[in-house]
This record gives structure tokens, C-alpha cells and sequence, in this order.
């Protein structure tokens, strides 16, 4: 997602993430967006088959670029782990030997705790095709797996990677399903609010004879009343309501909005007008036809019609 806010500052602290003999530029350059996105700086490279530098790694990084500027290059493993304190290796399958194993939930509040306790942390990820030979797991202190399906269970490293930088981030809130930002504040409606939206929407319904068999109306009536009522509405989300009931009740498919005013829409006249306007086309054609009478019919609106 877009939203970078670099006027922050960047949160630098957490374990260090070790990439052993990465083959792409560019899933580096991935796992570095992955780091950035949830707080973490530290990436070291044990061999990195295309060398370093890479540009394709900064270009697939999306301006991570103090996780690039910074990355350490480590010849062989154990040089890379020497001053740590504790690592965790991640591998998806099931390995011989006494590790423990653990969830990234809990490994994010494994790490957390130990950083907290003053240790330097790191989690270790393996190649891109085979992951990470046993001896190389067994220079790690404990094992983090993830819950994928056991048919397909390969992980890209940006993707193992952005799972526990997650969980590293996680892991420090207060609240672990705090957001950094919300919706917005509305003001809960009152009932008298919501009656009244109940009382409108109920006459421009009964204007237009929604409530058929009459008998079944108060049953109706509760039933909508039931439907607004579990939602729970704030007070502008009622006013959006009352505007499109306002909309319905006023515009009609025959004259919709931009058509003329709502009352030049045949269907709402008066009856006596438009028997009149009736009257008066039935005129014209008789005329036309020359059966009809001129003086039989006064003018419209005038002496002896209904709109005196």
C-alpha cells in the first residue's frame, strides 16, 4: 500500500534478519520493503550468489533504502550469527534433532522478550529453492515454522520474511489489534432521531401503497423497524437515509430529478386536472375530426370546470 510518511522518523530497533546465500537481487531488495514496512533495519547476506551491491535488490526495495545503505555481507554463516544472542531458524519442514519448535505468534513474543531483556536477536532464512541445510539450522537456538498447507508449504523469503516482521511488530502494542488510524468519530443517533426516520420512511411508503394487505401492516411496519434498529446508526448515516427516502418520495421513474419540478409529473396531479387536461385533448381531436362542438367546452381553468 502507498503512504509512506518519511517526515516520521523510522523505527530502527528489533532482531536482525539473515538471508543465507540469496540467489535474486531482487527478493532481497523485497525482504528489505518487508523489514521497512514493520520496523526492522538490520539485514545481513551470508554469500549472496550475484554479489554486493545489487541494484536490482535497491530498485525491488520501493526507497527502503536505510535497510539497503545498511546491509552487512558475511562470508560464511557463523561469522554472521557470532554476536548474537539468540536466533531463531525458519524452516517448513520437520527437522531431526532437540529444537524446540514454536509458532511465529509466539516467536514474535520470544523475540520481543528477549530484546527487551537487553539480547541481541536475529531469525534465519534459507535459500530461495531448498532452504537451509540441518547444520545450518543447528546454529540456531530454536525453531519458527508457519501454519501453511503441508502441500504447499514453500514460503518465498519475502514472504516468510514479511510474516515475521510482522509479528515483531505485533508483538510490541499494547493493544494487538490497535490500528494506526481509525474511522471516523460520528455521534451515535438518538431515539428520537431514529423515529423520526421510522415515522417518514412509514408515510412515504403508505403514499405509495407499500403496505398491501392493510390487514399485515402493523406486522410491516415492525419488521422495518427490526431492520433499522440492529444496525446500530450514527447520526449522519440517518441523514443519508432520510436523503434518499426525501428522493424516492419526491422523483418518480416518469419526471426523475432534472426533469422539471416533481409536480409536472402527470401521476401526482390533482384528478380534477387531469380529467380536465383529458377533456381538453378530446376537444382538440373531435375538432380535428370535425365531430366535435368548440362552444360545448369552456376554456381550461375557466367558469364551470373543477379548478375554480
Amino acid at each position: 500500500m502507498a503512504g509512506t510518511d518519511f517526515q516520521r522518523g523510522l523505527m530502527t530497533a528489533g532482531p536482525a534478519i539473515i538471508l543465507v546465500e540469496p540467489q535474486l537481487g531482487e527478493n532481497i531488495g523485497m525482504v528489505a520493503r518487508a523489514m521497512a514496512n514493520f520496523g526492522l533495519s538490520e539485514l545481513r547476506l551470508v554469500n549472496p550468489r550475484d554479489g554486493w551491491p545489487s541494484e536490482k535488490a535497491r530498485a525491488a526495495a520501493s526507497r527502503a533504502d536505510h535497510v539497503i545503505d545498511a546491509v552487512k555481507v558475511f562470508d560464511d554463516l557463523a561469522s554472521a550469527l557470532a554476536d548474537l544472542n539468540f536466533v531463531f531458524a525458519t524452516t517448513a519442514r520437520q527437522r531431526d534433532g532437540f529444537k524446540s519448535v514454536r509458532g511465529p505468534v509466539e516467536a514474535g513474543r520470544v523475540l520481543r522478550t528477549r530484546h527487551a531483556m537487553g539480547q541481541r536477536t536475529g531469525i534465519l532464512f534459507g535459500r530461495e529453492r531448498f532452504g537451509l541445510y540441518n547444520d545450518e539450522v543447528g546454529l540456531a537456538d530454536e525453531i519458527v515454522t508457519f501454519p501453511v498447507d503441508p502441500d504447499f508449504s514453500s514460503l518465498n523469503i519475502a514472504q516468510a520474511a514479511l510474516l515475521m516482521s510482522y509479528e515483531w511488530m505485533k508483538s510490541g502494542l499494547e493493544d494487538e489489534t490497535r490500528t494506526n488510524f481509525s474511522g471516523p468519530d460520528m455521534k451515535p443517533a438518538s431515539k428520537e432521531e431514529l423515529h423520526g426516520l421510522f415515522a417518514y420512511l412509514e408515510g412515504a411508503l403508505e403514499a405509495r401503497g407499500y403496505f398491501r394487505p392493510a390487514a399485515k401492516k402493523p406486522k410491516m411496519v415492525d419488521n422495518l423497524r427490526a431492520v433499522l434498529t440492529r444496525a446500530g446508526f450514527a447520526e449522519p448515516e440517518l441523514k443519508v437515509l432520510r436523503g434518499i427516502i426525501s428522493s424516492l418520495d419526491r422523483f418518480s421513474p416518469a419526471m426523475p430529478r432534472g426533469e422539471g419540478s416533481p409536480g409536472d409529473d402527470p401521476r401526482r396531479l390533482p384528478a380534477a386536472v387531469a380529467r380536465a387536461r383529458k377533456a381538453e385533448g378530446d376537444r382538440l381531436a373531435d375538432k380535428a375530426t370535425g365531430t366535435g362542438k368548440d362552444d360545448d367546452m369552456p376554456p381550461l381553468g375557466g367558469k364551470g370546470t373543477d379548478n375554480d
